[in-house]
């Protein structure tokens, strides 16, 4: 029950971590949104307030310069500007005052001086009076000595002036901050054209600061408001104000100077609070308007959303739990029912008391661990055995034991090319060794090195793995082009580039036979041969040369045919070890070494026959699942098989290391296995060819349905029963056409060919030419 327990825990508990994170990132992130939105609606909307105050203020500084321009530019203004008012001149004063008191439009002014240095006089609002005596006077000497015509002053008319500005003109303003200021002061020189710091007379208009102060928003929920004049200063607020927003207003400065937009928006710090400010600055007049908002009242909002996102994920976590809880018992059913069946096998106590200290997959496990650890071994001798995989796959193309089927699923285990245009067998000999530094013993040795070359010279993609075989290094080449002359030129300079390394680091003369291009990976032992053909040139052309089977085709085209029957001889070997007939198997063989040994043409070439001979008959005995090493003893025996120089020792290698062992072992497993069904009809065909055989007549000897033996016969043989007994027949008429003087309609007729047409037609459909014309060329070949 603990482990039952144990191993349910644990599913619950990834359930719950499983479907508890997805809701906690969703919160969180609901969470993040919703404050990062609402910041931002807050951001916006204070920069909309900055936008409607900056609005109301310009607007009302805005109509004050206009009435003030067009009173200083009124005849009244013009005319009196040139006369020296006194008390007697009482009604020009009137008038004077009048125009003063009219400036008040959207603002209300608390005093207006119109002042002329030349004349010395100044009038207010309500008295006429020697402009010396002003009280101020000292700062309207001040505002005209500035170099603007028209400017405001923000600093307090209690105060010494300073000058409007930096002295020193970097912008760095007073040292010491003023207090707020009651009163702004609007200051146009007369004239106002020409700028000059010696005006003949000037307008003051000095405004309440509360009427700027009321154009400033009061909604606490959106912050403070302030507004920082040209030097920085917030002349609105108050002394504690400036001090606390000192450290903001110098950031501001700060962006100003690096934002062309001249606005936006940052957080810092005010105190121990943390607030976000907004800002704008005015083109007209460079005020700066600021809004100073908490982050904790911008945030308040999204706690509430972060509160209400908690009770949802708190609601969604025990609706997982539940589901959780139950889906995990649902899911560890087949684990439980797995592990009574496992229990249900008789184990040791000691497995299970490891199995008492581990959960139940653990405990399953150890029932597959065997087939685990083969498998991994296995794998593990396949990894290590790669190269030689490789070499013995494309040994086995070259003895004719890979189809294209074949090779479509074996090809990307091995990395070999698979997007050829054509194929081309490249066969490399060494001429000798005599007038050489190396001696005979050498040659196997010298050959593996060529190989190597190959290898390293020739793209993996360009080319099969190269193999030695015989006293010949062979290479399969992948070409992409289907031009002949391309094609015949690029075998040339790949043959002309290993034989020239070969030169170069072995000191060696090689020469090189090439094949014709193809397309079918089938037709490689063709190509082979072609190869092996082309070098039997050296004879008549020398040592040293690349010669492609082009050239010397036309004086080869009559070994075909022996080709053909060295085929149907080792069938009908392969049969006779299959049905344990060790004297059959050996009068066959004996002549199968007849017309290998006596043909000129395979003087050269018989160690490679042989070998694929070998190779097949080795293929039978792994088809019975029987390893090789029970039938051949290491690689010794094969290079033994190399060095065989004579008939009978040929014989008696094949029947002592081959023949006997692998009939031994295929009669021991005649008893426990069935005979497989195709191979029996196979067997059938080999031996009633000659007669009036049909798949009903083998089904009725065979006790099956002829359905039946059709579908097996077409998975295992790859062909239909009728091809098969077709292309069989035409093979053994090609026999008999070489072998007999049998006339071509009494072969038709051996053949259960009942019309003579039929029997031409079809061997001319299987070899491209009419028994009788295939009769006539091995007559013009002898």
């Amino acid at each position: 029950m603990w482990i039952l327990h144990k191993y349910l825990l644990r599913l619950l508990g990834f359930s719950l971590i499983l479907g508890a994170l997805p809701t906690i990132f969703i919160g969180i992130a609901s969470y993040y949104i919703a404050t990062r939105d609402v910041e931002q609606k807050v951001n916006e909307a204070n920069m909309q307030l900055l936008l409607q105050t900056q609005l109301r203020v310009e607007q009302t500084i805005k109509s004050l310069e206009v009435t003030s321009l067009q009173f200083i530019n009124s005849s009244l203004v013009r005319e009196v500007m040139n006369e020296s008012l006194t008390g007697e001149d009482f009604i020009r004063v009137r008038e004077v005052m009048t125009g003063l008191y009219n400036l008040q439009s959207k603002a209300l002014i608390s005093e207006a001086y119109l002042v002329n240095f030349e004349k010395n006089w100044a009038v207010t609002l309500d008295k006429l009076k020697q402009a010396d005596r002003l009280d101020n006077y000292k700062e309207l000497m001040v505002y005209a000595g500035q170099p603007e015509s028209m400017f405001w002053n923000t600093s307090l008319l209690e105060r010494a002036p300073e000058p409007i500005g930096d002295e020193q003109g970097d912008g760095s303003g007073p040292t010491d901050r003023p207090a707020a200021a009651d009163r702004l002061s609007l200051i146009y020189k007369i004239p106002v054209i020409p700028k000059t710091g010696t005006p003949k007379g000037m307008l003051v208009v000095q405004v309440p600061a509360d009427e700027i102060r009321g154009g400033l928003s009061t909604n606490k929920q959106l912050g403070t408001n302030y507004v920082l004049d040209q030097r920085g200063n917030a002349f609105l607020s108050k002394q504690e104000d400036q001090t606390a927003y000192l450290g903001i207003n110098a950031m501001i400065k700060e962006r100003l100077n690096g934002d062309p937009d001249k606005r936006g928006f940052f957080k810092a710090k005010l105190g121990d609070e943390q607030v976000g400010v907004t800002y704008l600055s005015s083109g007209y007049n460079a005020w700066t308007f600021v809004s100073v908002v908490s982050i904790a009242d911008m945030t308040q909002a999204s706690k509430k959303i972060g509160l209400l996102t908690g009770a949802a994920c708190a609601l969604i976590l025990l609706f997982v739990l539940a589901i959780a809880f139950y889906g995990s018992k649902r899911m560890y059913s087949p684990i439980r029912n797995l592990l009574e069946v496992t229990r249900s096998y008789e184990v040791e106590p000691a497995a299970e008391q490891t199995a008492a200290r581990t959960d139940e997959l653990a405990y399953i496990q150890q029932k597959f661990q065997s087939l685990a650890v083969s498998r991994g071994r296995l794998e593990k001798q396949m990894q290590g055995q790669s190269v030689h995989l490789k070499e013995f796959f494309v040994l086995k193309l070259f003895t004719g034991q890979i189809s294209d089927d074949d090779f479509i699923h074996r090809a990307p285990m091995y990395g070999f090319p698979t997007d050829w245009s054509s194929l081309g067998v490249m066969t490399l000999q060494i001429d000798q060794l005599q007038e050489t530094r190396y001696g005979e013993q050498d040659r196997e040795l010298l050959l593996f090195a060529i190989n190597n070359i190959v290898g390293e010279l020739l793209p993996v993609q360009a080319r099969f793995s190269p193999i030695l075989l015989g006293e010949s290094q062979v290479t399969l080449l992948s070409l992409d082009t289907l031009d002949p002359q391309e094609l015949k030129e690029r075998c040339y300079r790949t043959a002309e580039l290993i034989k020239s390394n070969v030169s170069q680091y072995l000191q060696l003369q090689v020469s090189i036979g090439i094949s014709k291009p193809y397309r079918k990976l089938s037709e490689t032992v063709k190509a082979y041969g072609e190869s092996l053909a082309a070098l039997k040139s050296r004879i008549s052309l020398g040592p040293d040369i690349i010669v492609h089977f082009e050239d010397i085709e036309s004086s080869e085209r009559a070994e075909s045919a022996v080709y053909s029957h060295l085929k149907l001889m080792e069938d009908q070997l392969l049969q006779a070890l299959k049905d344990v007939q060790p004297d059959k198997a050996m009068d066959v063989f004996q002549t199968y070494l007849s017309t290998l040994l006596n043909k000129d043409g395979f003087l050269h070439e018989h160690h490679i026959l042989l070998l694929q001979l070998m190779s097949r008959i080795i293929t039978v005995v792994q088809d019975q699942g029987i390893s090789v090493k029970k039938v051949l003893e290491g690689d010794s025996a094969v290079e033994r098989l190399l060095k065989l120089q004579t008939r009978e020792d040929i014989a008696v290698w094949f029947q002592s290391k081959l023949f006997v062992p692998i009939m031994n072992i295929l009669s021991e497993k005649a008893d426990t296995q069935y005979l497989n069904i195709a191979d029996r009809l196979v067997r059938m065909i080999q031996d009633q060819y000659d007669q009036d055989l049909t798949l009903e007549s083998c089904a009725a000897a065979l006790n099956f349905h002829p359905v039946y033996l059709s579908r097996v016969f077409k998975r295992e043989m790859g062909i239909p029963f009728s091809d098969y007994l077709s292309d069989y027949r035409m093979n053994m008429a090609k026999v008999m056409l070489e072998t007999t003087s049998l006339k071509i309609s009494e072969i038709g007729e051996k053949l259960q060919y009942k019309n003579i047409s039929a029997f031409i037609r079809n061997f001319r459909k299987t070899f491209g030419m009419t028994p009788g014309s295939y009769r006539e060329l091995l007559e013009n070949n002898k």
